[in-house]
């Protein structure tokens, strides 16, 4: 497909820019993806020269456009948008490309590269972003804007590939978004018909337009992109939209490629110098590499008019300010992204009171609504949610109210789309404005698993409420019991876990990961009810720091640890023990990453090493070795549950206070060893 003449002929040059730049930073890291940059460099120059709202001096502008690049891979693209618009990405970076310590990685990186709006590369989940994205803005909107006065007025743009719709998540995304009607939402749908593999025909055989189209969006069919004349035409269609838009963009991978453009060839491998100096002298580009012209440089240039964009918006919000200084401030504050304001850390705190005093013993899920229905009023940017199951996670509170498609609510009912779920939720705290949480069953949490990564990655605030967390759900065998999610989740890097053993376990989990901005955080919550675990005004504190001693004894001789329902066990053996005068600590352990970050004298001060040490968790055994160690034991569960009621289950698994107890003992008689 030869490039389409145009009368303008620097745009044609300027996005002949964007592929020197993918080709030449690829060959100079010997790594790298200069297919899609070359494919799309026409759409990009039409959308980011003509279309986009951004300003490259101030990436963090409130009302700017989202722009998500989700097939990620192609990152030189949006490398070479950054740099050439203005932002402060100088060549030098574009010349390290892939290499230690550089702000152009290999795939997009959120917090890492100013621009970059998410962590790109995982296929789909930029897409999913960016519907949460559209879905904060349009909620925004509706809370923020007064008539005469609209302050949050923006759009989100994606670029996605065949490998982002073959991903399942992109059918997910896709019907939320449709079912919602975020009309400023606008995909590029790179059409090339390649992936890795060759030719996708083979595989990837789906009617896109018409699936899209099924999910309530707007399709424009069959657009050249690499025509300006129709993709201007294209977005200002796309434009006009009431719904959320996918145009699907015939392009050619590798464009301006003489012997590679079309083939699989160019999609994940350096050109070569030979057809590297064959692609300049086909797209009549004489500048050496990593050099850009000074008609092209200056034409790309976006500061100045960024500048009178955000100038604009600011007159705009300083008169609603002056009308709405309430509003005005509140938006502000939810925009910085600042932690939890005053009320709903008092909320908070109440709630931890209040949890502590409440009698009765709830299950856990039960107090974590208990939670949220003092806290959930306090705190307006709260955005729960569920995956089809809210009277089972208990994420509602009293007086939230479902999403409506006109853009009102604070309760989302996400459909049984786990991963969506996850993944659109990313999008809600990267776009600002919003804490978001979600709720389901902790065994699906494995379809959530790699949007749970990536909020962690991306240091995200957001919040997991995973219930029904062990086999305590009884019945429903062993398809719902989780046995190995726990640690599954532990083992994610900058992801705090939280198990808690009763009402004030809960409240407290819930004060730190809502007061948390540095990462996500999971709750995993009981079906079953839980008593009280303990009592004393000092006890909070000692919780939020992941491990504390819940019952001392005289002249100890064994620790017993525990999480969750099994916490309940451990006091239980405990008195056991006791009857026979057997001193036993009992420690629980509500989150170990917590715990980890305390430091080494406090440590050892809650599990000392020179008694023997006894875990207990109906799961895996996992990473309780590192705490028990090569001489100290764990009631654990290595294999998958049964079909029966909760009773049942931990007797016959022996999850009993005389197990415990007869396993305790067994450690003391073989005089351990411990370091």
């Amino acid at each position: 497909m030869p490039p389409t003449a145009t009368a303008d002929p620097i745009r044609r040059r300027c996005a002949n820019a964007l592929r020197v730049l993918a080709m030449d930073a690829v060959q100079a890291a010997n790594s790298g993806h200069p297919g899609m940059p070359m494919g799309m460099a026409d759409i990009a120059e039409a959308l980011w020269r003509h279309h986009l709202k951004h300003d490259p001096c101030d990436s963090q502008w409130p009302d700017r456009d989202r722009f998500v690049l989700s097939n990620g891979h192609g990152s030189m693209l949006l490398y070479g948008l950054l740099h050439l618009s203005g932002y402060a990405l100088p060549m030098d970076e574009l010349k390290r490309f892939r290499q230690s310590g550089s702000r152009t990685p290999g795939h997009p990186e959120f917090g890492h590269t100013p621009g970059v709006e998410t962590t790109t590369g995982p296929l789909g989940q930029g897409f999913a972003n960016a519907v949460g994205m559209a879905l904060a803005e349009k909620l925004l909107a509706a809370e923020f804007n007064r008539p005469g006065h609209e302050i949050v007025d923006h759009r989100t743009w994606v670029f996605l590939g065949d490998g982002c719709l073959m991903e399942g998540i992109s059918h997910e995304a896709a019907s939320l978004a449709g079912t919602w009607g975020l009309r400023k939402l606008v995909a590029f749908y790179d059409d090339n018909g390649i992936s890795i593999d060759g030719n996708v025909k083979g595989w990837f055989a789906d009617d896109t337009p018409a699936r899209f189209e099924a999910c309530g969006w707007s399709v424009l069919r069959g657009v050249d992109g690499h025509d300006f004349a129709a993709l201007d035409a294209a977005i200002a269609q796309a434009r006009q939209s009431d719904k959320p838009v996918l145009v699907c963009c015939r392009t050619r991978i590798g464009q301006g490629s003489p012997n590679r453009a079309g083939s699989a060839e160019v999609h994940g491998a350096p050109l070569g110098a030979a057809e590297i100096a064959a692609t300049r002298q086909a797209l009549d580009w004489d500048a050496p590499p990593f050099e850009v012209p000074g008609d092209v440089r200056q034409a790309w240039d976006a500061t100045e008019r960024g500048a009178a964009l955000q100038r604009q918006w600011q007159q705009r919000f300083g008169a609603y300010a002056q009308a709405h200084p309430e509003l005005a401030a509140e938006f502000l504050r939810r925009r910085r992204g600042a932690p939890l304001g005053q009320a709903a850390r008092q909320a908070l705190s109440r709630a931890v009171l209040e949890a502590e005093q409440r009698a009765g013993k709830p299950a856990t899920r039960k107090a974590s609504q208990d939670v949220l229905d003092l806290v959930g009023p306090a705190a307006p940017e709260l955005l729960g949610g569920s995956a089809d199951l809210t009277g089972s996670n208990l994420t509602d509170w009293k007086g939230s109210r479902s999403l409506t498609g006109a853009g009102t609510g604070n309760h989302v009912h996400y459909g049984v789309r786990e991963f969506g779920m996850a993944a659109v939720m990313n999008g809600i705290a990267l776009h600002g404005g919003f804490r978001p949480y979600g709720g389901t069953f902790l065994v699906f949490s494995d379809y959530a698993r790699n949007a749970i990564r990536m909020a962690a990655l991306m240091g995200l605030p957001v919040v997991h409420v995973f219930t029904h967390d062990s086999i305590g759900l009884g019945e429903d065998g062993p398809t719902h019991q989780p046995v190995e999610h726990a640690h599954s989740l532990r083992l994610i890097p900058n992801l705090d876990v939280w198990r808690p053993a009763d009402a004030t376990e809960t409240a407290v989990a819930w004060q730190q990961a809502l007061l948390r901005t540095d990462g996500p955080s999971c709750l995993l919550l009981s079906r079953q009810a839980l008593p009280h675990a303990g009592d004393g005004s000092e006890r909070a504190a000692s919780i939020a720091r992941g491990a504390y001693v819940l019952r001392r004894a005289r002249d100890e001789r064994v620790v017993l640890l525990a999480t969750g329902s099994e916490v309940q066990l451990a006091l239980a053996a405990a008195r056991l023990l006791g009857d026979e005068g057997i001193g036993a600590r009992v420690v629980s352990v509500p989150c170990l990453e917590a715990f980890e970050r305390q430091d080494d004298p406090y440590r050892r001060s809650m599990i000392p090493r020179h008694l023997p040490r006894l875990a207990i968790e109906a799961g895996r055994s996992g990473l309780w070795w590192k705490y028990v160690g090569e001489h100290g034991d764990v009631v654990a569960l290595e294999r998958f549950g049964e079909s029966a009621p909760a009773p049942w289950l931990f007797e016959h698994f022996g999850f009993t206070p005389q197990v415990v107890a007869a396993r305790a003992k067994r450690l003391i008689g073989q005089g351990a060893r411990l370091q």
